[in-house]
């Protein structure tokens, strides 16, 4: 059987953690001397750690001039494959607070783990996680299929990608502006301000969603990345995921064959995929099916190459491309 390379690099996180724990742990006992506060290299400002982006974006959104935000994913990383160098350790040991959203990424959780750090916040308790299917069918068993290899999705399977859910990602809001208020009560007023801010947007953009996908020509999309479980629910929309959660799995000749199907079923216009992994399998389905391709974005990160500069502004070209591809009215 040919081993999956995505499984090999994502055993990398975890064989080296061990090695990384202990080359950092001169840097942590070092940070730890020093005070490990708010005020060491960061200016007097809280020194927060984030995950990934959609996370990141929260603390800089809510912060603001008050916190220092480190991201340990880079931009054109898929958070995923993250592998925890010696210094992003030591970034944890250091931090004021970490957020961080659990099972997503377990070279982050083990480094958390292992460092120490007391003040965390995990999003998925922010939140209510939900089971999501490649094909949109609720309770739907991605492994049963031999889909997803590699990730993790949560408890019991639960899909991590709350953050596409533009209500979801308001409730984590609230739950990251509260652990800010907490962590630097002096600030709490311009943090519990800032944050109803965002809120306020987020409320806005899921109008926009609403009214944007509420009559359309059909109400199906296809994707190689089945991130947007929530998304599809929230708008009464049907996902169709090539090959499952992890977007560079290889599908199956059958989920291929059914996808052609599906396509002609429920007038699809357009096979999406993501900025951040291959588009082989897209252009190969939609080649094979007359097809059009488009981006639709997770965002996992924020690059160059990415369809705006920040979370807003990718989702409005993620609304944009999927009224193009459902046909609106």
């Amino acid at each position: 059987m040919k081993m999956d390379v995505m499984n090999v690099r994502r055993l990398i996180p975890s064989a080296a953690l061990a090695g990384a724990v202990a080359l950092a742990a001169t840097a942590l006992t070092a940070c730890s001397g020093a005070g490990g506060g708010a005020g060491d290299d960061k200016g007097g400002r809280l020194g927060v750690t984030a995950s990934f982006y959609p996370l990141q974006f929260l603390a800089e959104q809510i912060g603001k001039d008050h916190v220092k935000v480190t991201g340990l994913t880079k931009p054109g990383v898929e958070p995923h494959d993250l592998e925890i160098t010696p210094r992003q350790t030591s970034q944890l040991g250091d931090a004021d607070v970490v957020l961080y959203l659990k099972t997503l990424q377990p070279a982050v959780d083990k480094a958390i783990e292992l460092s120490g750090v007391k003040n965390v916040v995990d999003a998925a308790t922010l939140t209510k996680l939900e089971t999501h299917s490649a094909a949109g069918h609720e309770g739907h068993d991605h492994a049963a299929e031999g889909e997803g290899d590699g990730h993790d999705h949560g408890e019991a399977g639960t899909d991590p990608h709350v953050w596409l859910d533009p209500v979801k990602y308001a409730e984590i809001a609230k739950g990251v502006g509260a652990a800010l208020e907490k962590a630097d009560p002096s600030h709490a007023a311009d943090y519990r301000k800032n944050a109803g801010e965002l809120v306020a947007k987020l409320g806005a953009l899921d109008t926009e969603f609403k009214d944007g996908l509420q009559n359309t020509a059909t109400k199906t999309f296809i994707t190689t990345h089945s991130a947007f479980g929530y998304l599809a629910e929230r708008y009464g929309l049907d996902q169709e995921g090539i090959a499952g959660v992890d977007p560079e799995a290889e599908p199956s000749p059958a989920r291929m064959k059914e996808l052609q199907s599906v396509a002609k079923k429920d007038n699809v216009t357009t096979v999406f995929f993501e900025a951040l992994a291959s588009d082989k399998t897209a252009k190969a389905l939609a080649r094979d099916t007359g097809l059009k391709t488009d981006v639709l974005d997770p965002l996992e990160g924020i690059t160059d190459s990415s369809q705006g500069a920040d979370y807003f502004e990718v989702m409005r070209s993620n609304l944009k491309n999927l009224q193009k591809a459902l046909g609106s009215k």
